[in-house]
């Protein structure tokens, strides 16, 4: 049962337009446009059932936090690309965008400090940082 599973998701990685380890990398690359800082992207591969990547990064205010979300939104929508799921919000201080084998996470400040989630994944390689 779980081949079969496992079969179906690798048939809908298969589909998507870019290649999650592109599609991260531009994910960061459409980040690194707006007011967000210390953005990293892991390859979390080798550790996850659940993506293959993570972009991580933060933003100083809920202004900020909403043009970073709504900056990728826009650019991957150009680029035929929309999240299969969003979860958060700016108030919250955390918005997660699912865009299958990759995971955005536009964090606060103070919620990147809490999470630290660049410590529970602290065996994942990292592919890129942007200060």
């Amino acid at each position: 049962m779980v081949t079969s599973a496992r079969s179906e998701e690798q048939e809908r990685r298969a589909t998507l337009p870019i290649e999650g380890r592109a599609r991260a990398l531009l994910l960061a690359d459409i980040i690194s446009d707006t007011p967000a800082k210390d953005t990293i992207v892991l390859d979390i591969r080798d550790l996850s059932p659940f993506a293959d990547y993570f972009v991580i990064t933060d933003g100083a205010n809920e202004r900020q936090l909403r043009a970073i979300n709504r900056t990728v939104a826009e650019k991957m929508a150009e680029a035929g690309i929309r999240p299969e799921r969003t979860e958060g919000g700016a108030p919250s201080g955390w918005i997660v965008l699912d865009f299958g084998d990759v995971l955005v996470h536009i964090f606060s400040e103070e919620q990147r400090d809490f999470y630290r989630l660049e410590d529970v994944w602290a065996e994942a390689p990292t592919l890129l940082a942007i200060q």
